[in-house]
């Protein structure tokens, strides 16, 4: 579940064990920062929530005249089966992919073009280290991740099951990036709102939990969910697509069928691809063929990140993305 305000704040959430995400933006200028991290010791050495927060500044980043993205929880590493459709306990191996969904629509966001920063914690070990690399390398603002000496950074591993279902195993006990506390935290950067969120990202199977078991595909349920505020509420369907609801209009926007190797990251990939655009032109909101390019670019990240294994390694750049698009529209 993504919820997004702008163009002040958001705030969004999951459940300990969930992999859902949530970002925010607000118009910034802040560049990505030098690598921020305890020096190496000699010797060798995750749910996910996601908050959104304002930027330090205002106006636009000077990359593209985007706003900047700011995504708040877990980074952590996922080992994934070199062979798919079997269990945890089957697969034969495992291959190390950084992950967890705040981080991947981080480095997704900057993947197509746009500005974004992480804010969050890992062990100071060498997967923590690993991690805040992969975000200077992905040229995301790391200055609000944290390194924790007595807890080590957190793992899971992920499976693709034969019925295409995802299997997960966590390795917390607990990690780092659940003891982020308060007082590490830059509170110019980082305000709870749910409430005010303007815009907000579902599941089918987040709509039946919210409404206690109800259709997903009936409208009038799905808009139950919509409140005074809101601008903008999508719902997600996997390779079908997504559909959008806002006060004016709504409808729904077909995926992009490809052969699936992986579905990590996949949601986070669409958060990623709808906040780019949306960084750089909010009056999609009020215009509904701009919106319906926007959701096709973003349907194009999902499918392109189940393409290949691992989350942010196959997170999709933006000329990969319009590419995919133009083959639709061909």
């Amino acid at each position: 579940m993504a919820l997004l305000q702008s163009p002040s704040l958001c705030f969004g959430g999951a459940a300990l064990n969930s992999r859902h995400s949530s970002a925010s933006f607000r118009p910034g200028n802040l560049k990505p920062s030098p690598l921020s991290s305890p020096p190496r010791a000699s010797s060798p050495r995750l749910s996910s929530r996601c908050k959104a927060a304002p930027a330090v500044g205002g106006g636009s980043s000077e990359a593209d005249g985007s706003s900047l993205v700011v995504c708040f929880g877990e980074m952590l590493i996922d080992f994934v089966p070199t062979i798919n459709g079997l269990s945890l306990a089957d697969a034969p191996a495992f291959k190390k992919a950084p992950g967890g969904a705040p981080a991947n629509v981080a480095v997704g966001i900057a993947r197509l073009g746009g500005t974004s920063a992480f804010v969050g914690k890992v062990g100071e070990d060498e997967f923590g280290y690993m991690l805040a690399e992969i975000l200077k390398e992905n040229n995301v603002n790391n200055q609000g991740l944290r390194f924790d000496p007595g807890a080590r950074t957190a793992l899971a591993f992920v499976t693709l099951r034969s019925d295409g279902e995802r299997e997960f195993m966590f390795y917390r006990n607990p990690s780092a990036d659940m003891l982020l506390q308060e007082d590490e935290l830059d509170l110019e950067l980082i305000k709870k709102i749910w409430n005010l969120a303007d815009i907000i990202k579902i599941s089918e199977e987040e709509i039946s939990f919210l409404t206690q078991g109800e259709d997903p595909y009936d409208d009038a349920v799905v808009r139950k969910l919509y409140h005074p505020n809101l601008k903008l509420l999508l719902v997600t369907e996997g390779p079908d697509g997504c559909r959008y609801y806002t006060k004016e209009f709504s409808g729904r926007v077909k995926g992009l069928k490809v052969d699936a190797i992986d579905t990590t990251g996949a949601g986070d990939a669409f958060v990623a691809g709808v906040l780019s655009q949306l960084a750089r032109d909010l009056s999609l909101l009020q215009n509904e063929e701009k919106l319906r390019d926007a959701l096709k670019f973003a349907n194009a990240c999902g499918a392109l990140t189940v393409m290949e294994r691992g989350a942010i390694p196959a997170l999709p750049t933006s000329e990969a993305v319009a590419n995919a698009v133009l083959k639709i529209v061909a």
